[in-house]
């Protein structure tokens, strides 16, 4: 009598052997509405630059940046997240511009809203890097480290812009201590209750983000490693997002995604709010090195390392490929 529970009997393949069978029992599947568009819009330029790090991303003129929202509604894309790039005369100590009404990041969001309403979640990157002259996320103090708490006061001033503004979502990126807590005040205290807060709750001090910084055009001096966390780390992770949820976080991310996909595991096991994931720079560059050289199937990857992340446990993946991704399926 054959044993059904063990070889012959058993047959795993049976359920692999053909595409219609393998679809049907598939236990994870990739939609639009899981994907978020990263995009940067940079101020001053009359085209669309090419971001020579991150091949087929660009920098947005505000027209181009308008168009690609339409289309990624079109798509069915649910989300964009806006990244400002401002011209280098106007970056200083406290990134002001990050705070101006009229700054890049705050125009692109009127842009946007005005062109796509509520047919797109339209967030904004809170974070002052792109906007100092030193490129930190933060203001320095008098020996030239990130002064956590004097940072916090600029960021409830971003948030209260990028509200005004019509972002949907913000996003603190910069890893202080207390931020989610301080701009969930400020968006109350200023009659914007209903704006959400993606907190980058796990972000870590990682190799892979070397190709963003040409994107954004990034002044940096030194590393951020006393603020981003330790890619050692896990339980670290777990702390911050107690800490984040406990302050008002509406969703929480973990970046980089596909190096610390133990981390977004973790995360999505503990919690009961959406859990998003950052595909960032250097895993679209290194994808796509590889394709250029003829090593791996470029289209393959792509869908792979997606359905890794939603399979780890995201609810919402950031990804560059998000309207050509969202388009195929």
């Amino acid at each position: 009598m054959t044993k059904y529970g063990t070889f012959p009997g058993a047959r795993p393949r049976r359920l692999r052997t053909t595409p219609a069978m393998r679809r049907m029992v598939a236990e994870h599947r990739l939609h639009p509405a899981d994907l978020i568009l990263p995009a940067f819009v940079r101020e001053g330029i009359s085209e669309p630059v090419p971001i020579s790090a991150m091949p087929g991303v660009v920098q947005h003129t505000r027209d181009t940046l308008r168009k690609a929202a339409v289309e990624a509604v079109a798509a069915g894309v649910s989300g964009i997240m806006l990244f400002g790039v401002p011209e280098e005369a106007k970056k200083d100590a406290a990134g002001t511009v990050g705070t101006d009404p009229d700054g890049i990041l705050q125009v692109a969001l009127r842009d946007v809203r005005a062109e796509v309403g509520d047919d797109l979640v339209v967030m904004s990157d809170l974070c002052l890097d792109e906007f100092t002259d030193h490129g930190h996320c933060g203001v320095l103090d008098a020996d030239g480290r990130v002064d956590n708490d004097a940072t916090l006061e600029r960021y409830a001033e971003m948030a209260q812009v990028q509200a005004d503004a019509g972002a949907h979502v913000v996003a603190p990126s910069g890893m202080m201590d207390g931020q989610v807590g301080v701009i969930r005040d400020a968006l109350d205290q200023t009659g914007h209750e209903e704006v959400s807060i993606l907190a980058y709750t796990a972000k870590y001090s990682s190799a892979f983000y070397g190709p963003f910084r040409e994107a954004v055009g990034s002044s940096l001096q030194g590393d951020r490693k006393t603020y981003q966390q330790d890619p050692a780390n896990l339980r670290e992770s777990l702390r911050e997002l107690a800490l984040d949820l406990d302050e008002g976080a509406d969703m929480v991310m973990v970046k980089p995604a596909l190096p610390y996909l133990d981390v977004l595991a973790k995360v999505a096991d503990a919690v009961d709010v959406p859990v998003a994931a950052y595909q960032i720079s250097g895993e679209l560059a290194m994808v796509e090195a590889a394709a250029e050289k003829g090593w791996i199937d470029r289209d393959k990857a792509i869908l792979e390392t997606l359905t890794g992340i939603k399979r780890a446990g995201a609810d919402l993946i950031l990804t560059y490929w998000a309207t050509e991704v969202a388009q195929g399926l």
